[in-house]
């Protein structure tokens, strides 16, 4: 596991709870770098487009060279995502995603590291020991290109009171 890059949350991760996802916070997690044997075994397994599985087709391509699947990137993030900032004691589940943008190519060698930033936290109208946190989630090469851009929405306990 990584070390935040700019700070993290004043509550471990298996003590946080949906107050303490302040609008925002913005937390930086990473890094991890991707090889191209990564990016062959994701495609040929997932993603057989020949600019994710044929190098010299790659080469030829519209990128100049070859490219990781956009889910890929997507796996990188949850893992990160997963890893790093959502609680594991009050994570419920998510609803979806809003905006998922592959803005710039993940290529071989690229070393990522995940930008958070709380966008929104609301309590559940119609489930009072719940809210609803939508978080920018972003995959940012060193030389600062996104490779990631989207909203995730996560449904997270409130944290218990104690009478």
């Amino acid at each position: 596991m990584t070390k935040p890059l700019n700070g993290d949350f004043s509550t471990p991760i298996d003590d946080r709870y949906f107050e303490d996802y302040l609008p925002g916070s913005v937390y930086e997690y990473g890094t991890v770098t991707v090889s191209e044997a990564e990016i062959l075994q994701f495609a040929e397994r997932f993603d057989p487009q020949p600019i994710h599985v044929d190098p010299e087709y790659a080469s030829g391509g519209p990128f100049g060279g070859l490219i990781a699947s956009g889910w890929h990137s997507g796996g990188i993030f949850m893992r990160m995502y997963a890893d790093h900032y959502l609680s594991r004691v009050a994570s419920l589940a998510s609803p979806g995603l809003d905006e998922l943008r592959w803005p710039s190519p993940l290529r071989p060698g690229d070393t990522v590291r995940l930008r958070a930033t709380v966008l929104e936290a609301r309590p559940s109208r119609s489930k009072p020991d719940r809210g609803i946190v939508r978080t920018r989630g972003e995959l940012l090469t060193e030389d600062g290109r996104t490779v990631l851009d989207l909203v995730a929405v996560n449904l997270l306990l409130r944290r218990p009171t104690t009478a």
